[in-house]
């Protein structure tokens, strides 16, 4: 399962000099890469035609659909929603960290005490139905997502004290604070129209088409199994610089199907046009045939530079048998992930060594004079790890192997109060340690299957449950389970969302990203320290301390990430010569190629 975030487009504006002077750009550290007056981004085609359909599967594990809000709690979203419908306020460049250009506003101004940013909107946007986007509907969408939205919002805009409207073309946000990113979280919000299923309450919208401002609108669709995006021909902003060469299919599909056999059957049948695979033995194994030897289909590994999402069996705090910090060190030590990578990934992972990997925000080595300045006020409230070497994940290859490894587990159950006794794992009271990994991922099952056997050998009792989607979803934002596999995406320039996924407030909020349920008074600071970042410097530095933190509290048994989008694709595309340094596959898919040959 992958949590999805509110997508926060960070920006900044202290290489400005004036931070009173409206811009049309803002970079959290740096001057930013396109200067006013820029035509488009150099990673798209701005003379890319723009025509014909694309067709795709489901893009995650949602197998089903039953609403068109995007952004309330209860049920599950259509594929496609938020990229295709809804504009921001601003959007992030995708070759620069943390930096972002205007959309549906022209131009940005922060207040010199940095306590306030005001945005003003294009006279020339407009929503699917006509109308022009005002300053009273971005305070609307603001105020809907705080009071209606699902729980996140809470959490992401807690610093924001009030949208208000200055005119009818200019709406400030106010702050509780002068946190550096605020005026960043505030440009990606997504804003859409009063007149959306007026007379509705926000949060049971469901099968009302929105009413939003973005390139496409819904044609058609078959509730649960389909759904048709046309291209707005009245689209607003074709030639504005941040949407230049993108958006350039007149229809986009998406199929649902119910498991990944499915799916790649459909995909040689020819039911889509694109696929990407997150299953090593897949790729290596099911991409094959005349097709892909004669040139139809092609298979090709992007490289990007993203940090890698924070994959891995999360255990959930809430539980009394995952309290204990040695208890959840040894649940780390019976994953053999050597073994894995050869026996079923083929070699193709690196296992993950930070909640912050392939980036150089994750903590290695000693810590800096810097990171202990941050870490030094906190030590009585730290494991005394935190100011050793960077964690290092447990590894079997000799000289090591699983045997030292389920021996050491041993002994920190039995340090904790579990000793393995009448053929299970038990504590004082005779009560059996068990516990029920979540599983809605059919390529997981043979992972949890081999994760649960080592487990066992300890004398664990293990239950793998394995559910739909949907069911999955729920149970996760009601934070209803012991232990399930999920992926938090990475950010390269992290801010006020560490507050969601790790802040003490919102292991209490249901939906929010703290699926942990982790209250540690020390991580608080420490985020805190991440938002106050005044440089690229000061961030990387309280990240690394935060990362320290958290691997040493064994809150996740940590999984293995790739550095390339594995993706196959018909052979009638038209793709961008320039790669993003920083991009996930489908949004890439959908927003950046064009058809160069019909179906």
């Amino acid at each position: 399962m992958v949590k999805t975030l509110l997508s926060c487009l960070l920006a900044a504006v202290l290489a400005h000099g004036n931070p009173a002077a409206a811009e049309h750009a803002f970079s959290l550290y740096d001057t930013p890469k396109y200067p006013a007056g820029f035509t488009h981004f150099d990673y798209v085609n701005p003379d890319a035609p723009k025509r014909g359909a694309l067709y795709l599967a489901n893009p995650d594990r949602r197998t089903s659909f039953d609403k068109f809000n995007p952004f309330s709690l209860k049920g599950v979203a259509a594929a496609g929603l938020e990229q295709l419908m809804f504009d921001t306020l601003a959007i992030g460049s995708s070759d620069e960290v943390a930096t972002m250009y205007g959309l549906l506003a022209d131009d940005m101004k922060l207040a010199p005490d940095r306590r306030s940013m005001s945005f003003h909107i294009n006279p020339k946007a407009r929503f699917n139905n006509g109308d022009q986007v005002t300053a009273e509907d971005v305070k609307y969408s603001f105020d809907t997502l705080l009071a209606k939205g699902a729980p996140q919002y809470k959490s992401v805009f807690a610093e924001v004290e009030r949208c208000v409207v200055v005119d009818a073309m200019t709406v400030r946000f106010d702050f509780k604070s002068d946190s550096h990113e605020l005026p960043l979280i505030v440009g990606g919000l997504p804003v859409f129209s009063r007149k959306w299923a007026a007379g509705t309450p926000f949060d049971q919208i469901q099968l009302t088409a929105p009413v939003a401002s973005g390139p496409y609108a819904i044609e058609s669709y078959d509730l649960g199994r389909s759904i048709s995006f046309k291209r707005r021909a009245d689209y607003w902003g074709n030639d504005v610089p941040t949407r230049k060469g993108m958006f350039n299919f007149n229809r986009i599909v998406y199929r649902f199907y119910k498991d990944d056999l499915a799916r790649l059957e459909a995909f040689k049948a020819g039911e889509f046009d694109v696929v990407v695979e997150y299953s090593a033995k897949n790729w290596v194994r099911g991409y094959t045939g005349p097709k892909f030897a004669g040139g139809e289909i092609v298979k090709r590994a992007f490289p990007h530079q993203n940090g890698a999402n924070m994959q891995g069996f999360v255990m959930n705090l809430r539980h009394p048998q995952f309290q204990d910090i040695r208890v959840r060190q040894a649940l780390g030590l019976a994953l053999d992930f050597e073994w894995l990578n050869r026996q079923l990934f083929y070699n193709q992972y690196t296992r993950l060594n930070s909640f912050f990997a392939n980036s150089e925000l994750a903590a290695t080595g000693m810590p800096s004079d810097d990171e202990l300045k941050l870490l030094e006020p906190l030590r009585a409230q730290l494991p005394p790890a935190v100011f050793g070497p960077a964690l290092a994940p447990p590894n079997t290859n000799p000289p090591g192997s699983l045997r030292a490894n389920l021996l050491q587990a041993r002994r920190l159950f039995e340090q904790a109060g579990w000793q393995y006794r009448d053929g299970a794992l038990r504590n004082a009271k005779g009560e059996v340690f068990s516990l029920e990994i979540l599983d809605d991922q059919p390529s997981m099952s043979r992972v949890i299957g081999i994760y649960a056997r080592n487990l066992e050998k300890l004398g664990i009792r293990v239950n793998q449950r394995v559910v739909d989607y949907a069911l999955a979803q729920k149970l996760v934002e009601n934070f209803e389970f012991d232990m399930t596999s999920l992926a938090m995406p990475a950010s390269n320039s992290p801010g006020t969302e560490m507050f969601d996924m790790y802040g003490s407030k919102a292991a209490g909020e249901t939906g929010s990203n703290n699926v942990w349920g982790l209250k540690n008074p020390a991580v608080d600071k420490l985020i805190g320290n991440v938002v106050a970042a005044r440089s690229r410097a000061q961030l990387v530095t309280a990240t690394h301390a935060l990362d320290r933190v958290l691997q040493n509290l064994y809150i996740t048994v940590p999984h293995w990430y790739s550095g390339t989008h594995r993706m196959a694709y018909r052979n009638r595309f038209g793709i961008p010569a320039t790669l993003p340094k920083y991009y996930e596959a489908n949004p890439y898919v959908v927003g950046m190629w064009w058809e160069e040959k019909p179906r």
